[in-house]
């Protein structure tokens, strides 16, 4: 283990040394991707300086206990020594769990791509108390949102919605939401005062920077329409919507809420770039995948991942077992409490599939 850190010491000190190369400045997205293996080592390395130093006062105190001829001052040095042992034992189980390979996305940006599920209009109007949701706790972490794609109801709900939510860390935070999201409440509409039940689905992917994954301009048809109905705030009746077609894999991407060709271009392939990202990875390591849909779920639409029940004022998230009587704060952002209970599980299971992996 202590060899490895110091391998990622020196590596910091090498990457510090290349953020201030001037062809680095330069390039954007070079220097974002470095910042983001920086911003991950620096945690780990403080608490390796900190490990180090209490290793160095340990190793004092041991003398002094050994040779120190005062009895009480013997003492005193064994007390400090019990309390420093405690507090290198913590550091030396998170530096286990830190060591243990991570999620290499776990830095990115990330997409959230909600859709109206079974219930209807109400289904809709659920999924748009989600996205409100989402933004905010976006805000309240200091992050920066962006409508890519959506395809809004006429009294307000959000047949479909695709949001890029910019900050440090905000994939490692937010991956866990996938899932299908289940409400119960009584609708407006309904006269006879009974609970109904509507969902609405949550797929969640790290953000693909273009040199990340090349993708063939022959394998696409792009198309170009006008743009019409509800669906953003900036719907015109121009040629500009734009949708494109991967043709190995069918998926097709629209994007119709901005007047400009270019833009809605732009956006549809964010989009597209992170789907087709997912649908590889899966792909490639369908092993894998089993192993992490039955940890963490996949969005699929069989999968309840939580539950918000307007009657009670309570969500309840079924993957951790966690019930919040709270369910106004949380739809207005306040995810912190089930976001972090979702990352100590993951973090639990890896550090249980390191240890496994390790003998």
């Amino acid at each position: 283990m202590l060899s490895r850190l110091s391998d990622m010491d020196h590596d910091r000190r090498g990457l510090e040394e290349r953020m201030a190369d001037p062809a680095v400045i330069s390039d954007p997205a070079e220097s974002r991707r470095l910042g983001r293996r920086l911003r991950h080592l620096t945690p780990i390395l403080d608490r390796y300086q900190e490990w180090r130093r209490i290793d160095g006062e340990l190793a004092a105190l041991k003398r002094m206990v050994r040779d120190e001829p005062d009895e009480d001052l013997r003492a005193l040095a064994n007390e400090e020594l019990d309390g420093l042992r405690v507090r290198q034992a913590k550091l030396e189980a998170d530096l286990q769990l830190d060591l243990i390979p991570r999620d290499p996305d776990d830095d990115k940006n990330v997409l959230v791509e909600i859709r109206a599920g079974a219930g209807g209009e109400e289904a809709a109007l659920f999924a748009a108390e989600l996205m409100r949701m989402y933004l905010r706790y976006a805000e309240r972490q200091g992050w920066r949102s962006e409508f890519l794609s959506e395809n809004a109801t006429d009294i307000g709900g959000i047949k479909e919605v695709v949001l890029l939510i910019e900050g440090d860390g905000a994939f490692s935070r937010l991956k866990y939401e996938r899932g299908v999201h289940r409400v119960q409440r009584i609708p407006s509409t309904e006269s006879g005062g009974r609970i109904h039940t509507s969902t609405a689905t949550v797929a969640v992917m790290p953000e693909v920077e273009e040199v990340e994954l090349e993708i063939n301009p022959d394998d696409l048809k792009v198309e170009t329409m006008r743009s019409g109905g509800a669906g953003g705030q900036h719907v015109n009746k121009t040629e500009s919507a734009v949708r494109i077609t991967h043709l190995p894999t069918g998926i097709s991407v629209h994007s119709q809420d901005e007047r400009s060709q270019h833009k809605n271009r732009d956006r549809a392939m964010h989009i597209l770039r992170a789907r087709l990202k997912e649908r590889f990875e899966e792909e490639q390591a369908s092993e894998v995948a089993r192993n992490r849909r039955a940890q963490v779920g996949t969005g699929d639409r069989s999968e309840r991942v939580r539950t918000y029940n307007f009657p009670q004022g309570r969500v309840t998230d079924h993957r951790v077992g966690l019930t919040l009587h709270r369910l106004e704060s949380v739809l207005d952002g306040d995810l912190d409490e089930l976001i972090t209970a979702l990352n100590h599980q993951a973090e639990q299971e890896r550090l249980q599939m390191g240890i496994e992996s390790l003998g």
